[in-house]
């Protein structure tokens, strides 16, 4: 419905060896054909974000999925499923304003209007134009902060040294 392209990892639920696409619904791929790339079970995550033809992410707002995302600079669509993950989503979406976040109807469920109208929003509209720009700035920083005199390297030397220090070998248990 939102006439952009994606590429759509579909899985099937953890205790099923069924065919994912035997979920989706009837016409879907169809209606799809020529705008989706849909995979069954897995794909590289980190190759896929890092691609420049990837404009946005549809992320549960797992914290490794959303550093890989920051990383390259790839604007989100949140959609956190439980624990933490609905936190991580309002930091997104109302504090660092790099993702947009569908919005569910009075029963709680998100309808497909409503990820299409995201999904143009992120892609094509001026919110999503914003949520870009501020996540490229992000990129940058992540970018400085990991590069050789950037801030997490340095972090990350100083408590290597100071494990070191302690027992002469590096120990994670201590």
């Amino acid at each position: 419905m939102s006439h952009q392209q994606f590429l759509w990892v579909v899985r099937s639920g953890p205790q099923s060896n069924s065919n994912p696409f035997d979920y989706l619904p009837e016409g879907f791929l169809g209606r799809t054909k020529g705008r989706a790339l849909l995979v069954p079970s897995w794909a590289p995550q980190i190759q896929v974000l890092s691609h420049r033809a990837t404009g946005g992410f549809l992320n549960h707002c797992g914290w490794n999925s959303t550093l890989e995302s920051i990383l390259n600079g790839v604007p989100l669509i949140s959609w956190p499923l439980h624990g933490d993950q609905k936190m991580v989503a309002v930091q997104l979406v109302e504090h660092l304003k790099i993702a947009l976040r569908p919005i569910a109807g009075e029963d709680g469920l998100i309808r497909r209007e409503e990820i299409s109208k995201v999904v143009r929003d992120l892609m094509v509209g001026e919110e999503g134009l914003a949520v870009r720009n501020k996540m490229n700035v992000l990129k940058e920083a992540a970018k400085n902060a990991m590069s050789e005199e950037g801030s997490s390297t340095k972090s990350l030397e100083l408590l290597v040294s100071q494990w070191k220090n302690r027992s002469g070998e590096p120990s994670l248990g201590t």
